[in-house]
C-alpha cells in the first residue's frame, strides 16, 4: 500500500485559504497528480487543504472523504505554567493584556536552545513526560489522531502490532491525504516509531509537497512503512515555480526578510 501526504498550498492563514502563490502551486500539482495513480483520497476540513485538493480532485474526477482528524494538529503549549516552558518560546511570547497571561503556542515552534536542555523531546517515550507539555492538550490530541490513523490502516488490511504491522490483507492501493505539515509530522512519527518532535524539528515540508510512504513486506504477514520521498516538489520545478518558504525559518540569522 502506498500513502501520499500532500501539504496544502502557500497559506493565507488569516482567511484559511490559499494565497495567489498557493493557487499557482495547487494548479501545478494538479497537472502532475495523475502520475501517482491515486485510488482513494481523504482531505482535512480546513479551507486551505480543501482548496488545494479541489484542483487535483477535479483533474482526477474524484471526490475525497473529509476527516476531521486530518485538520492541522491543534496541540497547544501553555507558557504560563512555568519558567521552563517560557524558555521554549522566549523570543516569540505574546502577552494578552486582557487576560494578563501569555497566549498559548503551537507545540513545534520551540527554540533550538531548548533542545539541548530537553533531549527527552526526541525520545520515543520520554517526550510524553517532558515539562514542555505540562498543562497542555497535546497528548490526548496526539493519541486520538494516532488511534484514527491506525484504524484507517487496519481497515485497509494493515493492523498495528508493536512497531510493525500485521498484514491481514495486503494490497497495492494508493491513498492520498490532503492535509497539513504538523499533522503529517504526527503521522510520520507513528510510521517511523519516533517522537513527533523528530519530524517536526528536522524536516520542512514545503506547501503542495508530496511525502510518499509505502509498505514493505519482506516477511509474509509482517509489514513496515518506508518513506520513499519526503517533501517532493517536482511539480513546482517542472512549472518553474519556487517553493514557498512557509514552514521554514531564516537560513541565516541575518536574513531579516525571512521568518525568525
Amino acid at each position: 500500500m502506498r500513502l501520499l501526504f500532500i501539504r496544502h498550498g502557500d497559506p493565507d492563514y488569516e482567511n484559511d485559504t490559499l494565497t495567489e502563490k498557493g493557487h499557482i502551486e495547487a494548479k501545478l500539482l494538479s497537472q502532475y497528480i495523475k502520475n501517482y495513480h491515486i485510488d482513494e483520497a481523504f482531505v482535512s476540513p480546513l479551507g486551505r487543504a480543501r482548496d488545494t485538493a479541489k484542483y487535483s480532485l477535479d483533474t482526477l474526477g474524484m471526490t475525497a472523504t473529509t476527516l476531521d482528524w486530518l485538520r492541522e494538529f491543534p496541540g497547544q503549549v501553555d507558557p504560563n505554567v512555568s519558567d521552563t516552558v517560557k524558555k521554549a518560546y522566549e523570543t516569540a511570547l505574546i502577552y494578552d493584556e486582557e487576560s494578563g497571561k501569555y497566549k498559548t503556542r503551537i507545540m513545534w515552534d520551540i527554540l533550538p536552545s531548548f533542545f539541548n536542555d530537553h533531549p527527552e523531546l526526541f525520545d520515543k517515550e520520554a517526550w510524553r513526560t517532558s515539562p514542555l507539555l505540562e498543562g497542555s492538550d497535546v497528548l490526548p490530541l496526539y493519541d486520538n489522531v494516532i488511534k484514527e490513523f491506525d484504524g484507517l490502516l487496519a481497515r485497509n488490511g494493515y493492523v498495528r502490532d508493536g512497531i510493525t504491522y500485521k498484514v491481514e490483507q495486503n494490497n497495492e492501493k494508493t491513498i492520498a491525504f490532503f492535509c497539513h505539515y504538523g499533522l503529517t509530522c504526527v503521522l510520520l512519527s507513528r510510521l517511523w516509531n519516533v517522537a513527533p518532535f523528530v519530524p517536526m524539528q528536522f524536516t520542512a515540508l514545503a506547501p503542495t509537497s508530496v511525502t510518499e510512504v509505502v509498505t514493505e513486506e519482506r516477511q509474509k504477514g509482517i509489514a513496515v512503512f518506508r518513506t520513499l520521498k519526503a517533501g517532493d516538489v517536482s511539480h513546482l520545478a517542472v512549472g518553474g515555480e519556487e517553493p514557498s518558504f512557509s514552514a521554514r525559518f531564516c537560513e541565516r540569522f541575518e536574513n531579516h526578510d525571512q521568518r525568525h
